[in-house]
């Protein structure tokens, strides 16, 4: 089904209620690898069975952390194919630290549909509120869908972020574990694309690939482990494009500048020459 641009471009989706628990958030933080130094005090804070501290990248899976079933991009004047689909950027602001437990509503719109060409990128933002009406969180995030441009929309603005002219202050590997993304699926994203060889194969892969979402958590993690003492509740906003995909099992290079309350970085896949995985990441301070 083509775009239908005047339906799409605006267009409101069905309200989520949902609910998180501290599991939860101990689930999250695992399939991003915390743990990994199991005796040291700042990984061990997000683990805590009582009130493990949260990252402001679980807001992009609490209100499909239960979910079981593939997702579907199937939206007011939109319907696409699951396999020709990849995540193209995701930007989260939180208003307050994300509580251990807690109830959220989100109310999504289509606010930017942009004509690439052979693709379409999709843009959804979403503003999330706790029962009272209390703003918790507010989220941008865009989908690339391949073979879905030349529908006569606008091409669409540029947002890459302009590095420093220096070397970077920080230089991250952390590796990936090959289960990697069996585990983050965990957390809501039942894609098969990060679990079926044959659907990945299908999808022009080689094998299974890491969630984008689960790349995007690791680096957000690192970069509050180095800079901020890993005290999640400093940060006020990760957002990130990407760039490129990442293989279980493989190595991220994070390469960081330090702007005081901005934080700079890249993402690149040790294995295979620094190939891009993360492009224009800004981590802000609260």
């Amino acid at each position: 089904m083509p775009i239908d641009l005047a339906v799409a471009l605006g267009a409101e989706l069905p309200a989520q209620e949902f609910s998180w628990s501290s599991n939860d958030i101990q689930l999250y933080n695992l399939g991003l690898g915390a743990g990994s130094r199991p005796t040291d005090a700042g990984e061990l804070r997000y683990l805590g069975d009582h009130a493990p501290q949260a990252l402001p990248t679980f807001a992009t899976v609490a209100a499909t952390f239960h979910q079981i079933e593939p997702p579907k991009v199937s939206f007011p004047g939109i319907e696409i194919d699951l396999a020709k689909v990849v995540h193209g950027s995701q930007e989260v602001l939180v208003h307050a630290p994300i509580p251990p437990s807690g109830k959220g509503r989100t109310v999504t719109r289509i606010s930017e549909v942009w004509d690439k060409g052979k693709a379409a990128v999709i843009v959804q933002e979403s503003t999330t509120e706790d029962p009272d009406g209390n703003p918790l969180w507010t989220a941008r995030s865009s989908i690339f869908a391949r073979g879905e441009g030349g529908f006569g929309g606008e091409r669409g603005p540029s947002e890459s972020v302009e590095l420093p002219e220096r070397e970077p202050d920080a230089e991250i590997d952390v590796p990936t574990l090959p289960q990697q993304a069996l585990l983050y699926r965990l957390c809501g994203d039942r894609n098969p694309l990060h679990s079926d060889p044959e659907f990945a194969a299908a999808a022009g892969f080689p094998a299974p690939i890491l969630h984008g979402l689960c790349t995007y958590g690791i680096v957000c993690k690192a970069v509050t482990d180095r800079f901020l003492d890993a005290d999640a509740a400093r940060v006020a906003g990760f957002r990130a494009r990407f760039a490129g995909v990442v293989f279980p099992g493989e190595t991220l290079r994070i390469r960081v500048w330090d702007e005081g309350t901005r934080k700079l970085a890249t993402a690149s896949v040790v294995e295979r020459d620094l190939a891009p995985a993360l492009a224009d990441v800004v981590l802000t301070v609260s």
